[in-house]
């Protein structure tokens, strides 16, 4: 009779399992179709628009339009190449600004005289505008690839910096102090009480920082670029194109969504310990 019990129970847990699974799989495809909803509709009035003639098509080209080319340029097989180059280049860039800040961020976070000493400094660099720093990266590695990684990683760096040393100052000092009546090192406080507190101001720092850099790659590829989609912006203005312009301000925002929604997962999982409002 208990064996018969256990089975039961045993398969009711599953079957709740289960049910809970397919809730939270209903949930996410649910709120999939509601952010593809206002897009929808966008490209809806848009080809309208253009197809009643109420704006000029050479102007402003319809969606299928710049379907089509984007469809043109694969088929030529060069589509492939610049999203690749402008892809890669982001990605670089942000691991370099993120190592950057993550090191210097830390240790202005943790140690008080050391952001009397950098942060000023930093913070006068971080209002100089990014273009302003194309003539001096130039100069110094001229226009191939290590101008345009650091450009891009300066972009990154800063909102991860800022967002790192918010987060370890806010880190609330009663943790640290129950942490010292356990009689933690000061290793065990950062691993323990500093670095969950602060994670999540952390990955919100690198979903500013991923955004940045695809901002800052258009100003890199501007540098005398001759692959990137920030290069067939310069061939679209050039060419009269407009329909090359738009495909690659909409490659510019797929691939860049791509990469926040890939934070964003990472993020909800890191976090998925805390007991919010996402998390409910």
């Amino acid at each position: 009779m208990t064996v018969k019990m256990d089975t039961k129970e045993a398969l009711n847990t599953q079957e709740r399992k289960k049910m809970g699974r397919f809730g939270a799989d209903l949930k996410k495809a649910r709120g999939f179709a509601l952010g593809l909803l206002i897009p929808f509709i966008l490209l809806v009035v848009w080809e309208a628009t253009v197809r009643f003639n109420w704006v000029d098509a050479y102007v402003f080209p319809a969606p299928t339009i710049i379907l089509q080319k984007i469809v043109e340029l694969a088929q030529e097989g060069t589509l492939w190449g610049h999203v690749g180059i402008t892809f890669f280049r982001v990605i670089i860039g942000f691991l370099a600004g993120t190592i950057a800040a993550v090191v210097l961020g830390s240790i202005v976070g943790y140690f008080k005289w050391f952001e009397q000493l950098m942060d000023p400094l930093l913070q006068a660099f971080r209002s100089i505008p990014s273009l302003a720093w194309v003539p001096l990266f130039i100069l110094w590695m001229g226009i191939g690839e290590p101008s345009k990684v650091m450009l891009i990683a300066v972009g990154v760096f800063f909102p991860i910096y800022l967002n790192i040393v918010s987060g370890i100052q806010g880190v609330d000092r009663k943790l640290i102090e129950v942490g010292k009546i356990y009689h933690f090192t000061p290793l065990q406080i950062v691993r323990r009480i500093i670095f969950p507190a602060s994670l999540p101001s952390f990955l919100v720092g690198l979903r500013s920082g991923v955004g940045l850099g695809w901002m800052f790659v258009v100003a890199a590829e501007l540098m005398g670029a001759s692959q990137g989609l920030g290069y067939l912006l310069v061939v679209g203005q050039n060419t009269y194109s407009p329909e090359l312009i738009i495909a690659s301000i909409i490659l510019f925002a797929l691939l860049g969504k791509a990469t926040d929604s890939l934070l964003k997962t990472l993020e909800a999982r890191a976090l998925k310990w805390q007991d919010n409002l996402q998390n409910q």
